[in-house]
């Protein structure tokens, strides 16, 4: 998928906004959905997206959604540091498939990182469920600034 192009209504993260495909959310607003990341590159991998918009990428996005949606990384990011104590914090968003984008719906990675544990690969390693994922959510959503 190249930077420009119809926005796909059958997008897992719209399936997801839909509620077809079921997530394990940790935060949500009107406007955004804050959820855990089904293939996490480190424990505590979150993915924030718009509900509002059906922007692909960077380049397409209301510059009102964006702030929104970087508000959101950032409240989150905090509560990530805060609950799980990492080393650090990558913060990941992609544009185009040639850029590592994956899915065409605009997103943002949050992955915490350790300095003696190897981060996985973008999309790779095995699919986590809902019993490893929920506990970690619940984690981040207590220690979620207040709104």
């Amino acid at each position: 998928m190249s930077l420009t192009g119809p926005y796909n209504p059958d997008n897992i993260f719209a399936r997801i906004l839909r509620g077809e495909v079921p997530a394990v959310t940790v935060w949500e607003d009107d406007h955004v959905l804050v959820f855990m990341d089904v293939f996490p590159q480190s424990e505590g991998h979150v993915l924030v997206i718009s509900k509002t918009s059906q922007a692909r990428n960077l380049l397409e996005v209301e510059p009102e959604v964006l702030a929104r949606l970087t508000a959101a990384v950032q409240r989150t990011a905090r509560a990530v540091d805060r609950a799980l104590s990492p080393d650090g914090i990558s913060i990941k968003q992609f544009n185009g498939e040639a850029g590592g984008q994956t899915i065409f719906h605009l997103h943002f990675h949050i992955i915490p990182r350790w300095t003696d544990r190897a981060l996985k690969g973008h999309g790779d390693g095995p699919m986590a469920g809902p019993a490893a994922l929920r506990p970690l959510a619940d984690r981040i959503a207590a220690a979620l600034d207040p709104d």
